[in-house]
């Protein structure tokens, strides 16, 4: 009788956990080298590590200390003896383009110090609706947050706006809709469509001055409230986006029933969030936002598809589905009132 071999086991080692650990580090490089203007400078011709450093006005050594670690992630390549930016990084990180996001990548910064203390954080039995961020929102900040995030939204406004059809709707609410990038675009695509942007006081006043800026006054308003309590106004289209993680599913639910109760019958309603799988495992983007509410000390958490697909049929809505809005990152749910 032969004997089978017993096959070995895979060794498990501690990499994985170390990379984990050093993952702070990543994030420090990349907004470094935003701070720097490196991805900027070598767009514009600083194609070795010396020509780098001058313009940047840092020393050659760690000049090539941040250019080893940039090659490494993907960041910067190197193309017949110079330096060229990875594709993203030329997209998104040549300040002075259109799509521009450093602000957006430097947005979290901030909040490093609260991070390194994560443990404190979930051990307090402290908690809020709304953050205290949120809550003591003064236009100042709301400007420096929306000038942050601005150029990502109209990117998903885009994305919406060629997902979605909206012809022959008439109004949208758009529910926390900030700077109002996603009504911006909306009602440039689709004639006859307007919109109104339900946020805070302080925000409100910042969402008209990116409105003016577009030159869309003719079609986007606002509506100052907290879109938790404040009556909402008759709408053919409701649209709630990247504001999930911030509230608890009491919360939410409550929001998608107020969004059908406002809804003219044959209207639709449109969620788009950092949501979990339909099974509540990953993708890690929307869990750590999920995670960041603990920072915040509110009621908020990580919110599943499974879970908003039931909040908007508890609520009354048919045709309910789920797509992806953005791989790994949003999801949209959306779902029409009953014409009846």
């Amino acid at each position: 009788m032969t004997e089978v071999a017993e096959r070995p086991r895979p060794r498990v080692d501690s990499s994985r956990l170390q990379d984990l650990a050093l993952s702070y580090w990543k994030s420090a490089a990349l907004m470094s080298a935003v701070d720097l203007g490196v991805f900027s400078h070598v767009s514009g011709g600083a194609g070795t590590v010396e020509e780098l450093a001058e313009v940047a006005g840092i020393s050659s050594r760690n000049a090539e200390r941040l250019v080893t670690v940039l090659r490494a992630m993907d960041l910067l390549h190197l193309d017949q003896g110079r330096l060229r930016n990875a594709a993203d990084a030329e997209r998104f990180l040549v300040q002075g383009e259109r799509n521009y996001a450093g602000p957006w990548i430097q947005f979290t910064r901030p909040r490093w110090p609260e991070w390194g203390r994560l443990t404190e954080h979930l051990q307090s039995r402290e908690e809020t609706v709304l953050s205290a961020d949120m809550t003591a929102m003064t236009v100042e900040r709301a400007r420096s947050y929306h000038q942050a995030t601005y150029s990502i939204g109209m990117g998903a406004g885009h994305r919406f706006a060629k997902h979605v059809d909206l012809s022959g709707r008439r109004q949208l609410l758009d529910l926390g809709g900030g700077s109002g990038a996603y009504s911006i675009v909306a009602t440039r695509k689709f004639p006859g469509l307007r919109a109104t942007v339900l946020d805070l006081p302080a925000v409100v006043e910042v969402t008209r001055e990116f409105v003016a800026a577009a030159g869309a006054q003719e079609r986007v308003d606002t509506l100052a409230g907290d879109f938790t309590s404040t009556e909402f106004p008759s709408a053919d289209v409701v649209l709630m986006a990247s504001n999930l993680p911030q509230y608890s599913s009491e919360i939410i639910g409550t929001v998608v029933a107020k969004a059908f109760a406002a809804l003219e019958p044959g209207g639709e309603m449109h969620l788009i969030g950092e949501m979990l799988a339909a099974d509540g495992v990953g993708p890690l983007g929307p869990a750590l936002w999920g995670l960041a509410e603990a920072v915040a000390h509110t009621t908020g958490r990580a919110h599943s598809e499974s879970e908003c697909v039931g909040y908007f049929r508890r609520a009354g809505f048919e045709r309910v589905h789920a797509d992806p809005f953005v791989a790994g990152t949003l999801t949209r749910v959306s779902g029409f009132k009953p014409r009846r």
